[in-house]
């Protein structure tokens, strides 16, 4: 073989290799496999927007009624189980006496705006008035 010919096969033979070894790469499925892997996962949706979401989709209860043990063990459970920056803790009778004590409507009052360290409406923005009163006799207990 001569000189010429066999750089021209060792060219095409490592030429074939490198075809071989990208094609390998290649993720497997058809191109509308290919397209859902690498579509978006979600969408950005900004404040006051449904983005085709219910409202129970998005962490509220949308008329359906999320109990008071749901709001908390999705909402509240991080700073009212320690005590976190003084919040009362969950059935502790002591940490919410004085909480109680200025009635029902200031403490809704506080849970809706925020108190101290508690954002408004503890991150549950879209939990409705009466589902706040239910996270609130869950927590304390009442």
């Amino acid at each position: 073989m001569q000189p010429l010919s066999r750089l021209v096969v060792f060219t095409l033979a490592t030429a074939f290799c490198a075809i071989a070894a990208a094609a390998d790469r290649v993720p497997p499925g058809t191109n509308d496999d290919i397209k859902a892997r690498l579509a978006p996962v979600g969408q950005l949706c900004k404040s006051g927007e449904s983005c085709g979401q219910s409202a129970s989709a998005a962490g509220g209860s949308g008329g359906v009624g999320l109990s008071g043990q749901q709001i908390y063990d999705k909402f509240c459970f991080a700073c009212h189980m320690a005590g976190v920056g003084g919040a009362p803790k969950l059935h502790n009778a002591a940490d919410w006496a004085p909480h109680l004590a200025k009635g029902p409507d200031t403490l809704l009052g506080s849970m809706q705006h925020g108190f101290n360290a508690m954002p408004a409406k503890g991150t549950c923005m879209a939990c409705s008035d009466a589902e706040l009163k239910s996270a609130m006799e869950f927590m304390s207990g009442k």
